[in-house]
This record gives C-alpha cells, sequence and structure tokens, in this order.
C-alpha cells in the first residue's frame, strides 16, 4: 500500500496538466463538445482503460464501436484513433516511465523506428485505395488469430518466459524492423497495429512475459500515434473540425484512463493479462460477424487471411530457438 502515492500523484499531476491545456485550447466549445459528444466520451472511458492495460490501444475499442456501432466513416475513425492515442497513450506512457515499469528497449529502438515510415507509406498511399469493409475486418482477423495463439499458449501455467528480447545477431533486429514497420502500416490504416504487432512478435515467438510486451506495446503505440496525428493535422488536414469535437469530448477522459490502465496491468498476472485480451478480442470478432455484411468476397478473403496470419502465428510459437 505505501507503493500506492507515488502513482496516484504522477497520475493526478499529469490530469490536472492535460486538463488545463484541453481547457486552454477549447475553452467553453471544449465543455459543449464533451455534452454534444457523449458517446464518443463514454466510448474512451472504456476505451482508454483498455488502452493502457493491454496490447491494444485505445483505437482497438474506438475504431469497432465508431464504424460499427454509430456509423461514423472508417477514414474519420482512423483519425480520431491516432489524434486521441496521442493524448492517452502518451499519458500512459509517461506514467511507465517515471515509475520504472519494465519495458524491452530493444522492441522500441527497433520496431518504434521501423513504425515511423510504415504509417506514413500506409497513411499517404495505402489507406486512400483500401475497401473499408477490407480494413474493418483484417483488423478484426488479425486480433483473432492472435487471440487463439495466446490462449493456446497460455494453457501451460508454467512457460517459460524472458524478460527481454533475447538479441543474438541481426536476425532478432531484422524480425523487430518488420513487425514494427508492418504494425505501421496497420496503424495507417485502423490507427492500431504496431502494438499489437509487436506483442504478438515479443510474446510468441521471443517468449518475453506479457508484463513486459504490454507496457512496451503501450509505449510503441504512443510514438506511432503522434507520427500519425501529426500527418493527419499538419500535412493532410484531415483533421476535421467535427473529428476535433469528438477529441476534444474525450481527452479529459483518456489522460487518466490510460495511465490507470497501465497501474492496473502493472499490478496484474501476465496469465490475468492474457485472458483479458482473449475476451476483448472475443467481443470484438462478435460484433464484427453481427455488424458487417458478410458477402461471399468478404466471406473468402477473411477464411484467406485468417489462415494466414493463423500460419504466422503458429510458426512463431512452434519456434524452439528462444526457449532458453
Amino acid at each position: 500500500m505505501s507503493n500506492y502515492p507515488k502513482p496516484l500523484l504522477i497520475n493526478g499531476s499529469l490530469a490536472l496538466l492535460v486538463w488545463s491545456g484541453w481547457y486552454l485550447l477549447g475553452g467553453e466549445t471544449a465543455i459543449r463538445a464533451m455534452y454534444e459528444n457523449w458517446p464518443v466520451t463514454l466510448t474512451m472511458v472504456f476505451g482508454s482503460f483498455i488502452a493502457g492495460a493491454t496490447s491494444e490501444g485505445g483505437g482497438a475499442v474506438a475504431f469497432p464501436v465508431f464504424t460499427k456501432l454509430l456509423e461514423i466513416a472508417p477514414a474519420d475513425a482512423r483519425v480520431f484513433s491516432l489524434a486521441i492515442q496521442s493524448v492517452g497513450m502518451t499519458s500512459a506512457s509517461i506514467t511507465i516511465l517515471l515509475l520504472r515499469i519494465p519495458v524491452s528497449w530493444k522492441a522500441l529502438t527497433w520496431s518504434g523506428l521501423a513504425g515511423v515510415p510504415g504509417i506514413v507509406i500506409s497513411t499517404l498511399w495505402l489507406a486512400p485505395v483500401v475497401p473499408p469493409v477490407i480494413v474493418r475486418i483484417s483488423f478484426t482477423l488479425l486480433l483473432t488469430s492472435f487471440a487463439i495463439t495466446l490462449w493456446l499458449i497460455n494453457r501451460d501455467v508454467h512457460r517459460y518466459t524472458h524478460s527481454d528480447i533475447p538479441l543474438k545477431g541481426a536476425r532478432e533486429r531484422f524480425l523487430l524492423v518488420l513487425f514494427g514497420f508492418i504494425g505501421g502500416m496497420m496503424s495507417g490504416l485502423v490507427g492500431n497495429g504496431i502494438d499489437i504487432m509487436t506483442f504478438a512478435l515479443m510474446v510468441l515467438l521471443f517468449r518475453v512475459s506479457e508484463k513486459i510486451a504490454t507496457p512496451t506495446s503501450v509505449l510503441l503505440m504512443a510514438s506511432n500515434s503522434i507520427v500519425g496525428f501529426a500527418m493527419h493535422g499538419l500535412i493532410l488536414d484531415t483533421f476535421t473540425p467535427e473529428i476535433r469535437g469528438w477529441w476534444l469530448a474525450a481527452v479529459p477522459v483518456v489522460c487518466v484512463g490510460a495511465p490507470l490502465g497501465a497501474l492496473v496491468c502493472n499490478w496484474m498476472t501476465r496469465h490475468h493479462i492474457a485472458r483479458v485480451l482473449i475476451v476483448l478480442i472475443l467481443i470484438e470478432l462478435i460484433t464484427s460477424l453481427i455488424l458487417i455484411p458478410m458477402t461471399p468476397v468478404l466471406i473468402l478473403w477473411s477464411a484467406c487471411i485468417l489462415i494466414v496470419l493463423a500460419v504466422i502465428n503458429q510458426r512463431l510459437y512452434v519456434s524452439r530457438r528462444y526457449l532458453q
């Protein structure tokens, strides 16, 4: 219990700082935005907590809720996800660093740097041409394939885990760069990706504990979100007044929820983290099957993508290279 005042002091100070900046930026408009866009605020109460506590960023909640329940265009949902994560995930990252919660600096360095060109290329050239329904279902399938593998490996409650990535040479760096780049491209499409991709690589192949991989993924998504938000706001001019209203409505809650989630994650065991992730992904899959019209072409695409992802995850896990 004696360790609680410091986290509360850090989180409280962060919240006051963000709230002050939020009000100076928006004033009465910011307060009115919360009233007019209360579904967004409510969504991010849960989304921000999940963002800090798991390898799924706040966009993993915002994107499906916006596109499926609130019927917001995927392009707008993507911009909002990156914008709001640049606040929430950054707040959680500051908490993680100030409290010295263990992370993998190897993953942050190699995957983080590779994620920058990934999200730039995806935002500029890939996102404008990929059909929105393909984006939505592909994101769901990425999560689903990972959840299946995570469930399988956590049946062994005594499995061996590392506290960091065992770098043995160029192979490990190449994989971190590859997954970081692909994850950055996913972030450019749906507002999330580098956190999930790098988390999967760390846990499935490198056998890093979920307690290390989760805060690492938070820092990765924070950096990727800042780059993505800067591109949309400063270069592409897609941070529209409507999206800005949603953003203002969510800022006051994400600066509290995401750091709180990071603290809860630090107190949880790796088995609890895995179970929470699996349940959340199951909910995502069910809602996708209910709300997305599944045409024959989309069903065929989904089956092919799921098989490819399942094979990749299976190949990662069956490798015995990093068991010791």
